[in-house]
């Protein structure tokens, strides 16, 4: 059982969103990037997926294409994108409209980014529920400050203004905003960065309270595996647009396959026990413009041999039940 989900997921139940070879490039004049590159995964009722990686590795491009909140010069060019066996890259526009935060919501990275600084909480809250709600004005204020409530603010901050709050209120905020019409799919784009570790506890806190009081999945998005490791059933790892690792959260984290999922879980010190030297991941994250042929990480990887360099690896599953994408495994 993860830290967050109150209850093992149920992995034989149906799917409620499934991802099949998602590719998402990025147009530019020297070239295509491909942020997101042949990308499958599933997402199961109740459950909370963790994808990690470090930051340009796609994280944030496949958790925007969800929800198709990409905008030129960004292109979904190939896959499919199952929300309760229903594609969300041929829904039309008022099937989108309706989708949007009544079935998935978003939790943005920057909290102060993602509230307008000149209106108050008040009316940010009420405009989510009457622009998808037929309620009166009364109704959606009552709303308002029900769910101010829910995430332990009190109902007299509905008349301040973003500024006013604190970092920690601010992102309990737009929690607040994301749970509005009850979605069953929250996406969570590093929600907690900026913040101290006492406010990041307290938040992740309240999400276990909310996640077992209304049910609903959750992807989390993080480039903190350690973070990841106490909050997620599974955990996926991307690098370069690719997924490298996905897996139980107790074998990626305390068994990972991967060298690259050996060097971030390396970086990290540990709270108990001696102290050991931390070793990073040498180089940097290759070009999207320019990929090298054969596995994109093995001019950073000490373990690659001349078969990397010859042909991309695929996802394939290895011993512990996780599925790597390794010549070497």
């Amino acid at each position: 059982m993860s830290y967050l989900s109150g209850r093992p997921y149920l992995s034989d139940a149906a799917p409620l969103l499934e991802i099949r070879n998602l590719c998402v490039d990025y147009v530019s004049p020297n070239g295509v990037a491909r942020a997101v590159n042949q990308v499958s995964l599933s997402l199961a009722p109740g459950e909370t997926l963790g994808i990690a990686g470090e930051s340009g590795c796609g994280k944030s491009t496949l958790a925007f294409a969800i929800s198709r909140l990409h905008k030129a010069p960004a292109l979904i060019s190939e896959g499919e994108i199952l929300y309760q066996g229903t594609d969300v890259l041929k829904m039309n526009e008022r099937q989108l409209r309706n989708f949007r935060w009544n079935e998935v919501s978003v939790v943005f990275q920057s909290a102060m980014n993602s509230l307008n600084p000149v209106i108050t909480i008040g009316e940010q809250l009420t405009d989510v529920i009457r622009a998808h709600k037929k309620v009166t004005a009364r109704q959606a204020r009552e709303r308002a400050a029900e769910l101010l409530n829910i995430v332990g603010i009190h109902a007299d901050r509905l008349q301040s203004f973003p500024h006013q709050l604190s970092g920690g209120m601010r992102q309990r905020v737009v929690i607040a905003v994301a749970l509005a019409l009850e979605p069953k799919l929250i996406i969570m784009d590093e929600p907690t960065t900026a913040l101290d570790v006492v406010v990041e506890r307290e938040i992740l806190n309240e999400l276990y309270d909310l996640k077992r009081q209304f049910g609903f999945s959750i992807l989390f998005i993080s480039h903190d595996l350690s973070l990841m490791g106490e909050i997620a059933d599974r955990i996926g790892v991307m690098y370069a647009g690719n997924l490298i690792e996905m897996g139980e959260a107790r074998h990626v984290f305390g068994d990972p396959q991967h060298p690259y999922t050996k060097g971030l879980i390396s970086s990290f010190p540990t709270i108990h026990g001696p102290k050991e030297r931390l070793f990073g991941i040498p180089g940097h994250p290759v070009s999207l413009l320019n990929l090298p042929p054969g596995c994109n990480f093995r001019e950073r990887c000490h373990v690659c041999d001349a078969t990397c360099g010859k042909k991309e690896p695929v996802l394939r599953q290895v011993a512990n039940g996780s599925l790597v994408s390794c010549h070497l495994l």
